[in-house]
């Protein structure tokens, strides 16, 4: 049997890939960039995670005490680290979930209306955007004011403090978050929408679909991609919100009622002075959102292979 006849076995000679190393020289730059500003910092935040670290050992009074895991043991023994992860966990998961209902929902607006409401609605969302957190918070803080803030006012509940119950601070830190945050997902998803041919949602409208269903079997499905990294971006913001809840709640509410993980590992270290004992919740914090970006990119990956 000849070679390269219909029925011979011989696969056929392998092309190559003479650009192989191009991509990774174009990404050279980037590369060293996050290498120093990322690689390192972890590095150090995990090397001093491994001793006992204090005041004593910053200022040079007493010698840095190598203890293993044994900053991470203490983390894990202490029960009110699982209290402020259960909280941490619950307040970014609806912090997630309303930053997507609204910026998709309003992404979605914006190609319903003309030009001068669009321009309107873009400015005042980037206005919010670009305002520090600090900042945010603060008129945050006295919109919702119980002496002088309008909202109870026009509410008509007196002088509630929102800050003091627990959950009504939570609530509260959760508006200025999306406030903050829903502009970042209503940029990236209208981008996206206009980026889908428009032959396709007439014939979904031609169809008789409803909004909401175009959004759910056509433009979601499209926006797959664009909608994974708005996602993991909120997932890695409000998992580690530090300066809303600290501002808010006067550094995590009455008796810490309030913490997130950011902020109680702020408290250990620099508060406490237990520089060890706060990296290490650094690292764990910085290992779960390793975790649940693997996690989500998986099932995001399997699901579309079984559509394919």
């Amino acid at each position: 049997m000849e070679k390269g006849s219909p029925l011979s076995t011989t696969p056929p000679p392998r092309r190559r890939n003479r650009g192989g190393w191009t991509p990774w020289l174009y990404l050279a730059p980037a590369l060293v960039v996050l290498a120093a500003l990322l690689a390192y910092p972890v590095y150090q935040l995990g090397l001093i995670s491994l001793f006992r670290y204090t005041q004593a050992q910053v200022s040079g009074g007493e010698p840095t005490v190598f203890r293993g895991f044994g900053n991470y043991a203490d983390v894990f023994a202490d029960s009110r680290f699982w209290q402020v992860l259960l909280s941490t966990v619950v307040f970014a998961a609806a912090c997630v979930l309303s930053t997507l209902a609204v910026g998709c929902a309003l992404a979605v607006l914006l190609t319903r209306v003309r030009a001068l409401p669009r321009l309107a609605l873009m400015l005042a969302a980037l206005g919010a955007w670009a305002t520090p957190a600090v900042t945010g918070s603060t008129v945050w803080l006295f919109l919702f004011d119980p002496d002088f803030g309008p909202v109870n006012r026009i509410l008509g509940i007196g002088d509630h403090s929102w800050t003091y119950g627990r959950y009504s601070a939570f609530f509260l830190v959760l508006l200025e978050v999306v406030w903050c945050s829903f502009p970042f997902v209503m940029v990236t998803v209208y981008a996206g929408i206009r980026a889908v041919p428009s032959e396709v949602l007439e014939a979904a409208a031609l169809d008789g679909a409803s909004q909401w269903r175009i959004w759910r079997s056509v433009l979601a499905p499209m926006l797959r991609p664009i909608l994974t990294v708005v996602t993991i971006q909120s997932v890695i913001w409000d998992f580690k919100v530090f300066t809303q809840i600290y501002v808010m709640t006067n550094g995590g509410g009455i008796a810490g009622q309030n913490l997130v993980l950011n902020v109680y590992a702020y408290q250990e270290a620099f508060a406490s002075s237990q520089y060890g004992l706060g990296a290490a919740i650094g690292v764990v914090m910085l290992l779960i959102l390793l975790a649940v970006t693997l996690v989500y990119l998986r099932l995001l990956r399997r699901q579309g292979e079984e559509e394919l």
